[in-house]
């Protein structure tokens, strides 16, 4: 069972909390970071009982019930981060996240230094640079247009919002069988937090477009990035990005895989490499 709860933050913001808390107390705590637009329930299609995990979240803000933060970096998820496992009396812990939630688990681990044992990256954006003209190289139209409103800036980015519409176009073949199946989780994440207004999402791009407020070549724990080599919203150029600039990062491409359906095809064996890998690191 996932227990949610309300952690005060800041000046009375509040942060909305999941934690699936078992009763052993030897499981290792993974913090999953969300991606855009999605709340932040755990994964449940990962969840995997011979592996002991602790799987520990939060909705960012302007996503569900957590308070908006206009503006905020990709680096303050470090800041949600700490005060989530401060509270739980967590001290050192794995990362993971997928899509935009990728990145921030990056921008996480990128400041908490030995904190976190290790991350797993699964579908990242690479850091936007305006210069480097590849950047949105391979992305759908749709995801292309999103992003370039963001990079004109909030009034633009709602101004998209407000006129586009889902586009199906987005996502591979292999993607739309992946939310057929057991992925059909994400309707539990995706409709709810689209159902409560944008805010969220605009944020969130703003935030992927915008400087992250640190360094992500400076992570000194272990890195899986795994990434699909036909992605159409974080096209696969973003991985290997990655991996050229992050010195602990290992990049496994998925072949034939989508956005999503890199999920299905290496997320179970991609959390396994993470909790071996933050075991030994505790040691």
């Amino acid at each position: 069972m996932t227990k949610e709860f309300e952690l005060t933050i800041g000046e009375n913001r509040i942060l909305h909390v999941y934690d699936t808390a078992p009763q052993a107390t030897d499981h290792l705590p993974i913090l999953w970071h969300h991606g855009t637009p999605n709340l932040g329930t755990p994964p449940e299609p990962l969840f995997d009982d011979r592996l002991a995990l602790r799987w520990i979240s939060y909705d960012r803000p302007g996503y569900g019930a957590s308070t908006p933060e206009p503006g905020r970096p990709l680096a303050a998820a470090a800041t949600y981060a700490t005060h989530v496992a401060d509270a739980l009396g967590l001290g050192r812990f794995a990362v993971m996240g997928h899509s935009g939630g990728a990145s921030h688990a990056l921008a996480c681990a990128a400041q908490l230094g030995e904190r976190v044992l290790a991350v797993l990256s699964v579908s990242a954006l690479a850091p936007h640079d305006p210069a480097m003209p590849d950047w949105f190289a391979g992305m759908a139209p749709s995801c292309e247009a999103s992003l370039r409103a963001a990079a004109r800036g909030r009034a633009a980015k709602e101004r998209h919002e407000a006129a586009s519409e889902y586009d199906p176009e987005m996502f591979t073949p292999e993607d739309h069988a992946a939310f057929e199946g057991e992925w059909s989780w994400f309707d539990s994440v995706v409709g709810p937090a689209v159902a409560a207004g944008p805010e969220g999402l605009i944020a969130d791009d703003l935030a992927y477009v915008s400087p992250w407020g640190c360094d992500v070549t400076a992570v000194t724990a272990p890195i899986l990035l795994v990434h699909g080599d036909r992605d159409r919203v974080a096209p696969v150029g973003h991985g290997e990005w990655l991996a050229r600039h992050c010195p602990t990062a290992e990049l496994r491409l998925s072949p034939g895989d989508g956005h999503i359906s890199v999920l299905p095809s290496s997320g179970k064996a991609a959390v396994e490499w993470l909790a071996t890998e933050s075991r030994r690191q505790s040691r």
